[in-house]
């Protein structure tokens, strides 16, 4: 967390959709550190998203849980209005929210795959298209920022690594890089910025067990935090990265260099 009395984000709002746990909890939290009005984002934990709020709050900002499936249009309406309501704007989106339900391909159901691809892609598209709605209505205020607006896809080093037996979730990431990058030509204009960061093994309580093993494939030497992703999630958006749109920022301690060091180079 920033200890400096610096805030990057005073006075600008963000939504972390998926903030309940996780990535997505440590990106709130360092948001309002930050200075940032935060909405908290969730689908299944009230008490969890509401402890994520308070912390976010305790940092520094401001926050309100909200309670939406980013999968459904009419409710991720309802958390952009929402928020347009509490806070008076929108200048950040995190597009966190995100599921697994791993299968091997010839196993894999048509309801794990649609599910993961409604989630982690068309949940991406639908709050992209909501955001660059309210972004295209606020002229830049350089008080506040100097883009109208900035989008953060979580995406994975997986946008780039195959991976056995999730052919959904790689395929899921796999679109958000080339959705992020087409989102990004077509609103540069408007001075928005989209940018995608690609989280490598990042230690949770689903992972755990594998940390060990999982340090073997990192050059590195560590398993990553989930504040290593909050703290490029505050500089993609912040103007310290205001000439960066269009790419994705990997936060893997070498984890995609991994390929061409087992080769024998």
């Amino acid at each position: 967390m920033n200890n400096s009395n610096k805030k990057r984000l005073q006075n600008q709002t963000a939504i972390v959709t998926g903030a309940e746990s996780g990535i997505g909890k440590a990106i709130a939290i360092e948001l309002a550190a930050e200075g940032a009005n935060v909405v908290v984002n969730y689908i299944a934990d009230a008490d969890e998203a509401q402890k994520v709020a308070d912390a976010a709050k305790s940092a520094g900002g401001k926050a309100i849980k909200f309670k939406a499936d980013v999968s459904k249009e009419d409710q991720v309406k309802e958390m952009f209005s929402k928020t347009i309501e509490t806070f008076g704007r929108l200048d950040i989106l995190v597009n966190n929210a995100g599921i697994q339900k791993d299968a091997a391909i010839d196993e894999m159901t048509l309801d794990e795959w649609q599910k993961v691809i409604d989630v982690n892609l068309t949940g991406y598209f639908l709050c992209s298209r909501e955001a660059i709605k309210k972004f295209k209505k606020q002229e830049p205020d350089e008080n506040i920022s100097v883009a109208a607006g900035k989008i953060i896809c979580i995406s994975s080093v997986h946008e780039r690594i195959p991976w056995k037996g999730r052919a959904n979730y790689a395929a899921s990431k796999g679109g958000i890089m080339l959705l992020m990058k087409s989102i990004a030509v077509e609103v540069a204009e408007h001075k928005i910025r989209v940018n995608s960061i690609g989280p490598g093994a990042i230690k949770t309580p689903i992972n755990k067990e594998s940390w060990d093993e999982l340090k073997q494939s990192i050059p590195y030497g560590r398993v990553g935090n989930p504040e290593d992703i909050a703290g490029a999630a505050v500089w993609l958006a912040s103007d310290e990265s205001d000439y960066v749109t269009g790419t994705t920022l990997f936060v893997d301690g070498g984890m995609t260099l991994y390929p061409y060091l087992a080769a024998g180079n």
